[in-house]
């Protein structure tokens, strides 16, 4: 990994600190749906993060975009990848992504959504952006130099929602990195959540991880986790679900 993607990573995971973290998956009787993962910046926590340099950065944006734009206008640059490359991009197509920033109002939220024929189509949204400047600046697929990777599974009985493994090595680095800056925000009360919210067609007959809650109904759950542990330890954001 470069100096510049090191860089990179480290200002998106102080960033997400600051966060509250949704993925919203809703799952038709025929497999097809949508998925909607936001990033959306708690003020209070972040307050308490950025201390006197909260008031002195002013952000206003409102962008919208899918990621077959980007597809388009660098065409130049993308017909020149290699099938195996161009795979990878194209999993991302038809994602749509929302920006907004305004320090006035005080919103800061990332937005990405995807229509999917089944959940395993669903991309790692989480890496849209990534993906999209090695489009733009023609660099490699620096977003596949994360440690760990997000896809789902679905079956007739079963919901998965994996996590892999990439690197052990830069796993071990950003865990030694981020248990020091857990260590000093300790003293802080940060809101700091991971949520998953799934929705299913089928009545839900066990989840694997013990604070699930299933709606009345059986058939969605809601799943939360310590966001910064969630990025120490991913893996420990693998989810099973099982139904009747």
């Amino acid at each position: 990994m470069n100096k510049e993607n090191i860089f990179l990573l480290v200002i998106c995971l102080l960033l997400l600190v600051g966060c509250q973290v949704t993925e919203t998956i809703v799952v038709n009787a025929d497999g097809s749906g949508q998925a909607t993962f936001e990033l959306y910046r708690v003020e209070q926590s972040y307050q308490l993060i950025a201390g006197e340099e909260y008031n002195k950065n002013e952000a206003f944006e409102d962008t919208t975009y899918v990621f077959d734009d980007y597809i388009k206008k660098y065409d130049g640059t993308f017909s020149k990848l290699t099938p195996e490359e161009k795979a990878v991009f194209n999993a991302y197509k038809g994602v749509q992504v929302h920006i907004k920033k305004n320090s006035f109002e005080k919103e800061f939220r990332t937005t990405f959504k995807q229509d999917f024929l089944h959940p395993s189509k669903i991309a790692d949204l989480y890496k849209t952006q990534e993906y999209v400047s090695d489009i733009v600046h023609n660099y490699a697929l620096s977003a596949e130099e994360h440690y760990y990777k997000v896809s789902f599974e679905y079956s007739g009985n079963q919901f998965k929602r994996v996590v892999t493994i990439i690197s052990e090595k830069f796993l071990k680095k950003n865990q030694e990195d981020l248990a020091q800056y857990k260590s000093k925000l300790s003293p802080m009360k940060l809101h700091q959540k991971l949520t998953f919210n799934y929705h299913f067609p089928k009545k839900i007959q066990s989840v694997s991880v013990a604070n699930a809650k299933i709606s009345p109904d059986q058939k969605s759950v809601e799943i939360t986790f310590d966001l910064l542990e969630s990025l120490i330890n991913p893996e420990s954001t693998a989810v099973t679900v099982e139904f009747e």
